[in-house]
């Protein structure tokens, strides 16, 4: 039984504190960027993207992420509280993410930004969802450091206890999600990008929310609903509501773009 003891601030100089949870995205942007580099290089997204274009392409990245990860939080998880607490919204090295929004924010910003660039928006989503498993990795470790998003409690051998919660020892559901949002789904993509006979062009894309959406909705039986909102409808969080809504989106997506009159093979 592991009692979790881990200091979410890494360093502390007063005025400024460095947060694991701030690194995590702050690395999880920088690897995958170095990554998607390299593929386009290397696999057969190579000379669909330059580097220029992606080192361009990097602050509306950012843009994205932040605004539609913290706004999808605000608006999904807890309104009430943040109309209530406006200046809180911007603290968001205190966690409070939504990965739900941080995509329809990076979807919406790489469509801006690919048409300022009169590129093929798809081109670069799919470049983009084969490394984003680093980052979604990176922040789920961050949030078990953090001891949010707690899992359930339970009575096997390897719950966690988490003193800031209860003294109850819980699903290590964060690390849960590492492994399933970030690894499998990293490793499962890398093989489709390099394995795979053909791609049509999206198709990375739909196979990553449709991944994504499974997993996490296997991780939402041992996650704690948030407490702000409890189960949505009967046993349902809000997490696997989103989840599905998104997973049946992609399925509709990837089921038009096999049709003849849109297939485009890389």
């Amino acid at each position: 039984m592991y009692i979790h003891n881990l200091n979410p601030v890494l360093v502390d100089l007063g005025i400024i504190q460095i947060r694991w949870y701030s690194l995590a995205y702050i690395f999880g942007i920088l690897i995958g960027y170095y990554f998607a580099k390299h593929l386009t290089k290397n696999s057969r997204l190579k000379n669909i993207i330059t580097d220029n274009l992606l080192e361009n392409y990097l602050i509306y990245l950012i843009v994205g992420i932040i605004l539609g990860g913290r706004l999808g939080y605000v608006i999904f998880y807890n309104a009430s509280y943040f109309i209530q607490n406006p200046i809180e919204i911007f603290f968001i090295w205190q966690g409070g993410m939504s990965f739900h929004g941080g995509i329809l924010g990076v979807f919406l910003s790489t469509f801006y930004f690919c048409k300022k660039q009169g590129i093929h928006f798809l081109n670069l989503l799919d470049l983009i969802v084969v490394v984003a498993p680093i980052g979604i990795f990176l922040g789920r470790i961050a949030n078990f450091i953090n001891a949010e998003l707690v899992g359930k409690v339970t009575g096997s051998n390897y719950g966690v206890i988490f003193p800031s919660v209860d003294k109850f020892p819980r699903h290590p559901s964060q690390l849960y999600e590492a492994l399933l949002e970030g690894m499998i789904l990293f490793l499962i993509l890398q093989l489709m990008l390099w394995k795979k006979r053909s791609l049509i062009r999206g198709e990375l894309s739909c196979y990553f929310i449709i991944l994504y959406s499974i997993f996490r909705m296997i991780c939402e039986v041992f996650r704690e609903p948030d407490e702000q909102i409890g189960y949505v409808i009967f046993s349902l969080s809000l997490g696997t509501i989103l989840s599905f809504i998104f997973f049946a989106g992609a399925l509709l997506i990837l089921k038009k773009i096999h049709e003849p009159t849109f297939k485009v093979n890389y």
